[in-house]
């Protein structure tokens, strides 16, 4: 079965919400998010449209979702703008589903958000990764992200601080 991603469209909420309470039910999501299944589930259905719309074209903000040929949505990263270097766009909310770790959908993920922010004018992403998290930082590594030697303090943790650069005239990868 072969997967596609995509940008998230606008009426897609319902799977939005979905795909996101699987990602925070998941084992490794009090390390890897900032939210609970608990606060996220609670959450109005005008919360999710909202999230949504924020996330599809146009926007300065992009949700990328991996889906199967069967319509089942199996993996998401999103790209906001970065709150402090406005050069880079920040990664956030990654998630593959354990049945797809491991088949190259976070390297399709992470490919497409760097394809779609080079298109926006960005030279490179960051995202932050819990120090705790060896399998993360080693998928994020192979997927061209170093640590930058920040390290983030939040109420999850520490979290390193990793970036991307993007191609440029340079020839770096995107």
């Amino acid at each position: 079965m072969s997967v596609h991603v995509r940008r998230v469209e606008a009426g897609e909420w319902p799977q939005v919400k979905a795909l996101r309470l699987r990602a925070l039910a998941d084992p490794a999501a009090p390390i890897a998010f900032l939210d609970t299944v608990v606060h996220a589930s609670g959450q109005p259905d005008r919360f999710w449209q909202e999230r949504t719309v924020n996330a599809a074209e146009p926007s300065s903000a992009a949700q990328f979702v991996a889906v199967t040929d069967a319509g089942e949505w199996v993996g998401t990263a999103t790209v906001l703008p970065h709150r402090e270097r406005p050069e880079a766009g920040l990664v956030v909310g990654v998630y593959v589903a354990d049945e797809h770790r491991g088949s190259g959908v976070i390297d399709a993920l992470l490919d497409t958000a760097a394809a779609w922010a080079l298109e926006q004018g960005l030279a490179a992403l960051e995202l932050e990764v819990h120090v705790d998290n060896d399998r993360a930082q080693a998928v994020y590594a192979r997927a061209g992200f170093a640590r930058t030697g920040e390290i983030e303090t939040t109420g999850f943790g520490r979290e390193w601080v990793l970036r991307r650069e993007l191609a440029g005239s340079e020839g770096v990868r995107a």
